[in-house]
């Protein structure tokens, strides 16, 4: 009696189960709601014009030039600042220049505007500019021309650059001939991220 016991309580007990089993699929009211999303992300487009500051032959030491560039921004996003890399290859005439860098005598002065020629934001040589890292350019130049506002879509700004043949009233000849090909890159970068 005890097996038949435990049988019909085994039989029972699997009767049970598949009966949970089968009773745990029901009908229900359901409903769907579908959205669409959309990410488009934003452009930075900094453009220098004219794409040529400078271009100018025969100098001699005590020769200045005054140019003025424009920087703009044409692109979706505010330009929260701009750095400015320096790079320039020089060609010796004379093969014997020892040590002497002509970017070293050629002296830059960013200018506040027109009216002020003798006011410069900044001043140095192109071999310092060179040297210098453009995180500390743009807090000597451009923050102070630009300040907090940046460069904020559809703007563009002026800037006067002033190059000098710096006459040392030493002996020079070494430079007699030589050329500079000098190239300058404007980087920008957004303004820091916000809530939208």
């Amino acid at each position: 009696m005890k097996l038949k016991k435990k049988l019909g309580m085994g039989v029972a007990t699997a009767v049970l189960g598949l009966g949970l089993i089968g009773g745990g699929t029901f009908a229900y009211f359901s409903d769907t709601a579908t959205t669409n999303n959309t990410f488009a992300a934003g452009t930075l487009d900094l453009s220098a014009q004219p794409e040529t500051i400078i271009n100018v032959g025969n100098i001699k030491p005590g020769d200045s030039m005054t140019r003025t560039f424009n920087l703009s921004n044409q692109g979706s996003l505010d330009i929260k600042n701009v750095l400015l890399d320096t790079e320039y290859e020089v060609t010796d005439a004379n093969d014997d220049n020892g040590n002497e860098d002509f970017g070293e005598h050629i002296e830059v002065s960013f200018l506040a505007n027109i009216d002020k020629l003798d006011v410069p934001i900044f001043e140095t040589t192109l071999a310092e500019l060179r040297s210098m890292d453009p995180e500390v350019v743009d807090r000597h130049l451009f923050y102070p021309w630009l300040g907090d506002r940046g460069l904020p879509v559809g703007t563009s700004d002026d800037l006067i650059v002033q190059f000098k043949f710096v006459d040392n009233g030493q002996d020079q000849n070494i430079f007699q001939g030589d050329s500079l090909n000098l190239t300058w890159s404007f980087t920008g970068h957004q303004t820091e991220g916000e809530a939208k």
